[in-house]
């Protein structure tokens, strides 16, 4: 039962992190095609390093949950840090976007 949990936890996590990532690439394809969308693209080569994070964070707790007890606790603790972390900067970039760069 600790098996499937962790393994639930850390998709949803991982999910959270893709989706984050995939903001930024198309944040980022967006603002390189449009005449005057520096700084979008600079703000989002800023927030990177934050995606990269998450998605390693979240793809370690997915190979975690192949483990026995104590290494399925420790991928629902990088499942579920990593994917709030991931959905934490994803609400992050959408607010400072809508303020304005």
């Amino acid at each position: 039962m600790l098996d499937f949990l962790a393994t639930v936890v850390a998709v949803l996590g991982l999910l959270a992190a893709v989706a984050n990532a995939g903001y930024l690439a198309m944040l980022g394809s967006a603002a390189k095609r449009r005449a005057g969308g520096e700084p979008v693209a600079r703000f989002v080569r800023g927030r990177w390093p934050v995606a990269v994070v998450t998605t390693v964070v979240t793809l370690f707790a997915l190979a975690l949950t192949s483990g026995g007890g104590f290494a399925d606790v420790l991928a629902i603790v990088a499942g579920v840090g990593g994917g709030v972390g991931a959905a934490k900067a994803l609400e992050g970039t959408r607010k400072r976007l809508d303020r304005g760069v």
